[in-house]
């Protein structure tokens, strides 16, 4: 499949069992469900699907069972995140084998790079397979920052097609398009921005809410595509409060309570991420379930 860069490509999660291992079959129900509620693409083993606390030979198994459930209904990318570029490099090798259409690239995990190093890993993974790229740029989460004029430097590498934008500042989204024109396609990255970033020129969103509200998401999405913008607007201040639960270092905890308690996903994690407990669990869930209450009268 053509990867057709626009719309909302969920940051899906990885489904576990108590004991850690995979639950293949619900991962597989959720991401149905999703598709059904019209997504427009799908990101496996993304940062919110603990890409880095898999073993290798688990992630393929996790991508194979991504791929059958997706059947080609979206496009199907998946998170890259290894701790070297050699790795990198192999398992782009080993997404293109299993006839994945894009992926979505991270830095290096653990060691922090410099420019020089960060785009010589960028290049590299580029290179190591003819699949299209979204470039992943989270200095807040990796402390590794790819600026607007290091994508200039990067112009020259075909794979790299897409950019998705998580720096915090939507001011990059002005800045990259006024020096690189529309080389690159630009996803907004940060749920509680994707309003300000639609309107400074992102056509598409990687979202982690949506694995909860499916519906929600899509409704918001489409009427920013319409233009319809005061509906959208009173749908992005009820969505708000969610949304900063996907900019927070336990986001991965936060989206999966949230979707356990709409229905689409158990909140199991894997070690170091914990459950949460205490005050913190008791205030996560009062927003979730404020918003749940208050949601939309045409979306219950």
């Amino acid at each position: 499949m053509t990867c057709n860069w626009r719309g909302v490509f969920p940051a899906a999660t990885t489904h576990f069992k108590p004991d850690f291992s995979h639950d293949l079959p619900a991962m597989q129900t959720h991401l149905d469900k999703m598709i059904k509620a019209g997504v427009h693409g799908m990101v496996v083993l993304g940062s919110v699907g603990e890409n880095t606390t898999h073993e290798y030979a688990e992630k393929l198994t996790v991508l194979e069972a991504a791929k059958e459930a997706i059947a080609g209904r979206v496009p199907m990318l998946s998170g890259v995140a290894e701790s070297t570029t050699a790795n990198a490099c192999r398992y782009a090798r080993d997404c293109e084998r299993l006839g994945l259409d894009g992926l979505m690239v991270l830095p290096a995990m653990i060691y922090k790079s410099d420019p020089r190093e960060t785009m010589a890993h960028f290049r590299a993974v580029a290179r190591a397979s003819g699949l299209p790229i979204m470039v992943y740029n989270n200095p807040p989460a990796y402390s590794v920052d790819i600026t607007p004029h290091m994508f200039v430097e990067l112009m020259d590498e075909p794979t790299l097609v897409c950019i998705k934008e998580s720096s915090d500042n939507p001011r990059r989204i002005t800045d990259i398009v006024n020096l690189t024109g529309d080389r690159y396609v630009i996803f907004s990255g940060v749920d509680d921005l994707v309003m300000e970033s639609v309107l400074l020129g992102s056509v598409g969103w990687v979202s982690g809410l949506v694995n909860a509200f499916p519906d929600e998401n899509r409704a918001l999405w489409d009427l920013m595509m319409a233009g319809q913008w005061e509906q959208a607007l009173k749908l992005y201040r009820w969505y708000t409060p969610l949304l900063h639960l996907d900019t927070h270092v336990k986001l991965v905890q936060y989206i999966k309570l949230a979707s356990q308690e709409t229905g689409m996903c158990s909140e199991f994690t894997r070690p170091p991420r914990l459950p949460l407990e205490g005050e913190e669990r008791a205030r996560i869930l009062g927003i979730i379930r404020k918003a749940i209450a208050e949601r939309p009268n045409a979306l219950r």
